[in-house]
């Protein structure tokens, strides 16, 4: 649910008629990603979680787990794990709400159920094109401000894309 504008008032007011009546209430909150949350997700991975997610969304969804252990010198252990803790992060940090599913999963081999490598790594179509989106942004510096203000509370955000060049350069979020 997001209401916006909302003063402090009616906020409170809100919150204590939705407590009276939350025995006949069910609320969900949307857990989908959209370009604003994938930039949050983004900003928020070092450097080479950074790359392999933007390997996956160039690769339409689809990125065979091969290819990436080639990128990536044949260890997938550090961007995976980026990868897994950022959701977690953004619920704690407010970002999207519980629920909310990896935009990246692992595939595995159906026929070889046990304990295995992963064959490949996915992305929803509809997450493709919102981190598309997030990507551009980022890329064309285009990033709407109150995005990373809200987010990072004016700290410096390091521009992955730049410290990949061997740039020590970072952007600051506006505050």
């Amino acid at each position: 649910m997001t209401i916006e504008g909302a003063s402090p008032e009616f906020e409170r007011k809100l919150l204590l008629l939705l407590s009276e009546h939350r025995h006949e209430l069910t609320i969900s909150a949307g857990t989908e990603w959209d370009a604003e949350r994938a930039v949050l997700y983004l900003t928020s991975l070092p450097a080479n979680a950074l790359r392999f997610a933007r390997l996956v969304v160039e690769a339409d969804g689809r990125k065979k787990a091969e290819e990436l252990r080639v990128e990536f010198d044949g260890e997938l252990r550090g961007p995976t794990i980026a990868l897994s803790r950022a959701v977690p992060r953004g619920v704690r940090m407010g970002w999207w709400p519980e629920g909310t599913e990896a935009p990246i999963t692992p595939q595995y081999d159906p026929d070889h159920p046990s304990w295995q490598k992963a064959i490949a790594y996915t992305m929803t179509s509809d997450n493709v094109a919102a981190f598309r989106t997030a990507f551009q942004w980022l890329n064309d510096g285009n990033v709407q401000q109150a995005v990373l203000a809200a987010a990072y509370g004016g700290r410096t955000v390091p521009r992955a894309d730049l410290e990949a060049a061997g740039n020590d350069s970072s952007t600051a979020a506006p505050s």
